[in-house]
């Protein structure tokens, strides 16, 4: 797995699992689990934030449901870390289905398409955040890099 660098950091990807829970519960949320290391370390306010939802295409469309941003840096909370977020959910027409991500050549090494596995957080460079921006609904093509640490 490529180390991850403020630099050639584009957005932290956040997944949920659509087999196991669902909308109503993630739209509650303003805080997600994530796995303690290094990664969580460069996590801090302002930082862009694509969320995912993977899972069997039978029950849930797998992709990018939602786009907002870290409101701050990772704590503990009610014994696990998790980071506080803010995130604006697309309806579900708006939403970027993963097989369009895999089938776009600037995409091949989105970490979240080669592990999908790999526990939160997971990132998308620069390159790739800009390759994304392209896939998304016009009103929500904000995703960039508004962040300097």
């Amino acid at each position: 797995m490529p180390a991850v660098t403020i630099e050639d950091l584009g957005a932290w990807l956040l997944k949920a699992n659509g087999m196991t829970s669902g909308l109503a519960e993630w739209r509650r949320a303003d805080r997600w689990c994530v796995r303690p290391g290094y990664r969580t370390r460069l996590m801090a306010a302002g930082q862009p934030v694509i969320f995912w939802v993977s899972g069997d295409r039978r029950r849930v469309t797998p992709g990018v449901w939602a786009l907002g941003e870290l409101t701050g840096r990772p704590a503990v909370s009610d014994g696990k870390l998790r980071v506080p977020l803010r995130l604006h959910w697309l309806d579900e027409e708006q939403r970027v289905h993963r097989d369009s991500l895999r089938a776009d050549p600037g995409l091949t090494d989105l970490e979240v398409l080669r592990q999908p596995q790999a526990a939160n957080p997971s990132f998308v460079t620069v390159k790739q955040a800009a390759v994304l921006r392209a896939h998304l609904p016009p009103a929500h093509r904000s995703l960039q890099r508004t962040f300097v640490q």
